[in-house]
């Protein structure tokens, strides 16, 4: 019985974890390292580990230049919450914004609306990249009023969230957009050199 459980079980995270299309679908909690220099919070990563930001609905705020690993750990806590019986979807914010442009065209807008709104948690990835356009900071503020307070998302950046408010444009937007990001969020800011020039240097 519990072989055939073990079945079940690995079946449903294979689906899972394909439906996610995690842009890292090699990352996972184990694989992470700390070296001193990258700062990253081992203890508020364990304590996120057990899920309990997601079953709060709790959002996670992901900081720091381009290369220190932002993407990496947001598809790693995302592949644990799939693991731990969650649906989980990646975005690249550039992405998304350019499908919800295709999607408001065609006449699928409110459909593809509701498919954010149900994933349990939300993968954003470098938000904030180039300052929003008009459309883009509305589409914006209908995903994340969607998901307030009844669902979790990560949002990666490479600019800190006091920075937020400017990249957005429009003060009001901006000012609903990063209250319903920073109301119950969790941050990890990581330092560091790039971890991508390092590899190039190793190798």
């Amino acid at each position: 019985m519990e072989a055939e459980w073990l079945a079940r079980e690995n079946a449903r995270l294979t689906r899972t974890l394909k439906t996610a299309k995690l842009k890292l679908s090699q990352a996972c909690l184990e694989a992470l390292d700390y070296p001193a220099r990258r700062e990253l919070d081992k203890a508020l990563v364990r304590q996120l580990a057990t899920g309990r930001w997601t079953a709060e609905h709790h959002h996670l705020l992901i900081t720091g230049a381009t290369g220190t690993g932002k993407t990496f750990v947001a598809c790693a806590l995302a592949h644990q919450a799939c693991r731990q019986g969650y649906r989980a979807l990646y975005w690249r914010v550039s992405r998304l914004f350019h499908a919800l442009a295709l999607a408001r065209a065609d006449g699928t807008y409110t459909r593809l609306l509701a498919k954010l709104a149900r994933v349990d948690v939300l993968v954003l990835d470098d938000l904030a990249l180039t300052p929003l356009q008009e459309a883009e900071r509305r589409d914006l503020l209908e995903v994340l009023e969607d998901r307030y307070g009844t669902r979790s998302t990560i949002v990666t950046s490479q600019m800190p969230p006091s920075h937020w408010h400017g990249a957005i444009g429009d003060p009001t937007l901006a000012d609903a957009i990063c209250d319903r990001l920073l109301h119950n969020s969790h941050r990890l800011v990581l330092k560091g050199p790039s971890r991508r020039k390092e590899e190039t240097l190793e190798a």
